[in-house]
């Protein structure tokens, strides 16, 4: 019942209806794998492991860092490992460009939800005029007039209706991950600029990295 009614209300909107039903798909499909990107993203997490590098950072002890880091599926561990391995010659350098694409990976796709949300209801506002125009025509016969009209106007509205409910789908999940993106850098950011301060304080106390790297690089 429910489907028969969906499938009416949907051959009323007219020829412009399929465009927007494939918006919505679109939409659902990128919403999807951008959920299912993150939901990896969060399983991949090992905060006790990250506590343990920092931990094993500060008292100098690279070898642990380099055991902890080496082939680790957490992408912060997998940030360290890049900076130690390029260690000789600028770890912070390193660790900055693999947290850029780490960030491109969670941006991807985005602009096509954006665009949809822009686009969904102008497609609508298409059907509207579209409906309207078709209304318009059969004014001049009294016969037809009342119920084309009324038509017309169903379909418009129709068509109206399902666009902007498209972009009001798209923006909610939008905002929610474009949120995730800035949380993401912020954090990359602060694990950066924490790493580096940390191989400072091991430095000052007689651990160099460079060191470390020379002779792990030569092994």
């Amino acid at each position: 019942m429910l489907a028969n009614i969906v499938v009416s209300t949907f051959l009323e909107g007219g020829w412009v209806m399929w465009p927007i039903l494939m918006t919505f798909f679109l939409a659902v499909c990128i919403v999807l794998d951008r959920a299912i990107w993150w939901l990896r993203f969060r399983l991949t997490l090992q905060v006790d492991k990250q506590e343990q590098a920092r931990a094993a950072i500060g008292s100098g002890d690279f070898a642990t860092v380099w055991l902890l880091s080496r082939n680790a599926t957490d992408p912060y561990l997998s940030n360290l490992n890049e900076g130690m391995t390029h260690a000789r010659t600028s770890m912070l350098a390193a660790m900055q460009l693999h947290a850029t694409h780490l960030i491109e990976k969670s941006e991807a796709r985005m602009w096509i939800i954006s665009t949809l949300i822009t686009l969904a209801p102008l497609l609508g506002l298409f059907g509207t005029i579209i409906g309207i125009m078709g209304s318009f025509s059969f004014v001049g016969d009294e016969q037809l007039a009342p119920t084309k009209v009324s038509g017309g106007i169903a379909e418009a509205l129709i068509a109206t209706a399902c666009g902007i409910a498209i972009a009001i789908s798209c923006l909610l999940p939008y905002n929610f991950f474009r949120k995730r993106v800035a949380v993401l850098r912020g954090s990359l950011e602060r694990w950066i600029n924490h790493t580096e301060l940390l191989v400072r304080s091991a430095r000052e106390h007689g651990h160099d990295l460079e060191t470390f790297a020379a002779n792990h690089a030569r092994r």
